[in-house]
């Protein structure tokens, strides 16, 4: 697999179609996709610390552009980029929060470069974010919230339209789970 930035994204949209091609199963070839793609980008390149999180935007920048591009549903997608992450990171505890509120982050920015559905795109963040922390230790809560916040914070600098559409996203539970909102920190004026 390509180690560049753009070169990670067009392998794993590359894969992402051909799974979603191949299977016909969105929710699952993404989370197979991104899962192996961040596993053997780690691994082949010695990733840690600060840089993992750079892996984690190619390959989930990747999928979400894999998936707009063969028209699949981005909550199905999305769910799946955020399993795939968890899974192919292996995150515990208050690190899986940052991994989580960063994916949801990354996911709601490229889904508005491409002209996805962002209100699809948040409610599937939220939601693999819950199902993904199920043997993990860390409370649907915790989760669900930090997926808000990262899809939030995204939206905010995308603009008030963004804003509003993720917010509407969280207006009722996802799998049960009430969404409590913090404020989207909108770009400042200098």
């Amino acid at each position: 697999m390509k180690t560049t930035h753009s070169g990670i994204i067009e392998t794993v949209k590359d894969k992402t179609v051909a799974a979603i091609k191949g299977t016909g199963n969105i929710f699952q070839a993404t989370v197979d996709t991104v899962t192996q793609a961040l596993t053997t980008t780690i691994k082949d390149t010695g990733k840690v610390g600060t840089s993992v999180t750079d892996t984690i935007a190619s390959v989930a920048g990747g999928a979400i552009r894999g998936a707009v591009h063969v028209g699949a549903d981005l909550g199905h997608a999305t769910k799946g980029v955020m399993i795939g992450v968890l899974r192919g990171t292996k995150q515990t505890g208050t690190a899986v929060l940052d991994t989580i509120r960063h994916t949801a982050h990354i996911a709601i920015r490229d889904t508005a470069e491409v002209g996805g559905d962002l209100g699809a795109a948040a409610t599937g963040l939220v939601t693999g974010a819950i199902e993904g922390v199920k043997k993990m230790g860390v409370s649907a809560e915790d989760a669900a919230a930090a997926a808000a916040d990262g899809a939030l914070k995204a939206a905010g600098k995308v603009g008030g339209t963004a804003v509003d559409t993720v917010r509407k996203a969280f207006s009722k539970p996802i799998k049960g789970v009430k969404i409590v909102l913090k404020e989207p920190e909108l770009a400042k004026a200098a």
